[in-house]
């Protein structure tokens, strides 16, 4: 049987999960009449609240007697692990562009990697169908990015489609995509610019939609894609991209079968990691397979035997890593290993110990901290766990903000408490020892007159304008170089200034000289006094001067931050006070006590919030903020003791 191995790679919310929908409906995996959800592959509940893929998935179709195995990789730049590992296993590219947004800098990361790996892409411009696409120009601008990649002859020759994913067709020329040009079908032309005019009555579905399907699609696919090349007569080789776990057959090693084939019960050589080539007899360890699996459609099935090129799933291999080689007993040929990227910031995750520990979480102890993190490790191969010098507290460094609040709500959801510190970047030492830290490509889209005051704020951070562009539309995109450091607490300044119009991705982009001090949070906290709970007196007389973080019959103890100071500066305040009774009779605007509503803390606003003396406390059913200093003199010592040390 014909194989071929794709991967759909683009940046965030591009449309890769909607076109995977679309693409296992028409290639008939699903009954005509099975009720499927949207975004079939984002089976984890974290992917559909958030709208977002964070893990790699497989799925499989057949069409025309060709087995096409699709891999489905997240958009956001944090999770870019995800995307570095799977392309190991594949031989093309679906690389989605959208007709709007065009190339964003996820877009740059995936490309760059699948092109140095000698992949052929085939260009998707989706979104096609929204009245402000311009796809000729994003066409232009993926060539240009390719260009600028060093992409291959063959690669630059790669052939470009334009869909929509959520009406399900594609086409091989715009000029065949219905527009909105006062109601007739706009043509446009190779080098004309797509018209996308609003009528005054715009109907429901564009006028003149393509009735196709995603015919062309998978006949580009079995046309540009290449089949695996594999031995299907050697012994048995592959080589391990993905790691899952079930809790009745144990560990399940993912890949694709490089050469040979492997069949249930058969003794296998399980590889260190290190350098290609032979390995000595000594180090091999003999392993059996005890389940194989095959992908059809979105399930797994079992299987006797699979074949060289197949992406296969295996159980049984106990102590299975990311990287390492499976191979038959007495052929232990060791392939390279899988290069990911270094993570760029860290966070310390310390064990509860506040007034409240224990009190909601199942698992609360260093042990457990300790061995669930390292079991994350083991199939999430961007992130890294150390052990410090205190016993209750445990380094952990991922790609991004968002990679670490990601793994956090997955463990308080799991039923761990914990505490988590402010993150801080990861310095290297240069050439010259000088010290380096990361840099990230930023890329803000806003509003005309909202350019200044986003230039504003960013000049305190340190952040460089590389260009500026003006797409049309009444926005502008700009791309700065800016340290790690200075896009902390950033993200909701940001939604602020630009009143939720703002868009904004970042992604790293290089290690350069450290940039010197940068300005911290502006505002002071109001921070409990005393163990008790929240009154609604109380917090009406405080929200004058505060933004509070917590609401009436809402559970505090001393050092736990309750709010937002208007001044710099923090402030300890009770929020337990009630109102003295008397036998004076009060008027009914004692009782109409009107409260504005507390902000509400996400995990990724408190990594963002919190500064050097604070911590975030996070159990199964709240997430709060504290001093690490519970007690009140003792964070006043350490206040004199650091003045004392600067003068």
């Amino acid at each position: 049987m014909s194989i071929r191995n794709i991967a759909i790679i683009a940046h965030v919310d591009h449309g890769k999960t909607t076109l995977v929908d679309k693409m296992l409906r028409q290639a008939g995996v699903f009954r005509a009449n099975q009720q499927v959800v949207e975004r079939v592959l984002d089976s984890n509940p974290l992917e559909r609240e958030r709208g977002i893929t964070i893990l790699s998935k497989n799925a499989s179709v057949r069409w025309r007697g060709t087995k096409i195995n699709i891999v489905d990789t997240p958009g956001h730049a944090d999770f870019g692990g995800e995307v570095e590992r799977i392309l190991r296993m594949v031989d093309g590219v679906l690389l989605l562009v959208d007709a709007v947004e065009g190339p964003m800098p996820q877009t740059r990361f995936v490309t760059r990697k699948a092109l140095a790996l000698g992949l052929q892409p085939i260009v998707v411009i989706s979104k096609v169908d929204r009245h402000d696409a311009r796809p000729v120009e994003v066409h232009d601008d993926v060539l240009e990015l390719f260009v600028d990649l060093e992409s291959t002859n063959a690669q630059l020759d790669a052939p470009f489609l334009y869909s929509s994913a959520r009406d399900g067709y594609a086409v091989t020329e715009p000029g065949r995509i219905g527009g909105w040009a006062d109601g007739r079908l706009a043509e446009a032309g190779p080098k004309r610019a797509f018209v996308a005019q609003m009528p005054e009555q715009p109907s429901a579905e564009p006028p003149n939609r393509p009735s196709a399907d995603l015919t062309p699609l998978f006949e580009a696919i079995l046309e540009h894609i290449p089949e695996p090349l594999c031995d299907p007569t050697g012994p048995f080789q592959m080589l391990i991209s993905t790691i899952d776990h079930s809790p009745y057959i144990g560990r399940i090693a993912i890949g694709r079968i490089e050469r040979g084939s492997v069949k249930v019960g058969q003794p296998v050589g399980l590889l260190p990691l290190g350098s290609p080539g032979r390995v000595k007899e000594d180090e091999v360890r003999v392993g059996r397979v005890a389940s194989l699996f095959g992908f059809e459609g979105v399930d797994r099935v079992e299987l006797e035997t699979a074949e060289a090129g197949d992406i296969v799933a295996l159980a049984g291999l106990e102590g299975i890593e990311i990287g390492q080689t499976v191979t038959a007993v007495d052929h232990p040929d060791r392939l390279a290993g899988i290069a990911v990227e270094e993570p760029t910031i860290s966070a310390d995750f310390i064990v509860n110990d506040s007034p409240f520990a224990g009190r909601s979480g199942k698992f609360v102890t260093t042990r457990q901290v300790r061995e669930r993190l390292y079991r994350e490790v083991e199939r999430n191969v961007a992130l890294k766990v150390e052990d410090t010098d205190q016993p209750d507290t445990l380094s952990v460094s991922g790609r991004g903000e968002l990679h670490l609040t990601i793994l956090m709500e997955t463990m308080r959801r799991e039923g761990y408490e914990f505490q988590v510190s402010r993150p801080r970047v990861i310095t290297r030492e240069g050439a010259d020892g000088e010290r380096l830290e990361p840099y990230e490509e930023l890329l803000v889209d806003v509003p005309d007159g909202m350019l200044g005051v986003v230039m504003e704020t960013l000049g305190p951070r340190r952040a460089e304008l590389l260009d500026m562009k003006n797409p049309g539309q009444g926005r502008v995109r700009m791309r700065f170089r800016i340290p790690a450091r200075g896009l902390f607490g950033y993200r909701s300044d940001f939604l602020t200034e630009t009143r939720g119009e703002g868009v904004l991705h970042h992604r790293f982009l290089e290690y350069g000289r450290w940039a010197g001090p940068l300005p911290g949070r502006k505002r002071g906290v109001l921070v409990a006094d005393r163990e008790g709970v929240a009154v609604g007196y109380a917090l009406f007389n405080l929200q004058e001067r505060a933004t509070m973080f917590v609401s009436p019959g809402d559970p505090v103890y001393e050092g736990m931050i309750v709010g937002e100071h208007v001044r710099g500066g923090d402030l300890d305040v009770n929020v337990s006070k009630e109102k003295k009774a008397s036998n004076i009779r009060s008027t009914a605007s004692d009782e109409m006590i009107r409260l504005e509503p507390p902000r509400e803390i996400t995990l990724e606003l408190a990594l963002e919030y919190i500064e050097d003396d604070e911590l975030i406390e996070v159990t199964p059913d709240a997430i709060r903020l504290r001093k690490r200093a519970l007690e009140q003199t003792q964070r006043r010592k350490a206040a004199r003791q650091a003045r004392a040390a600067m003068e």
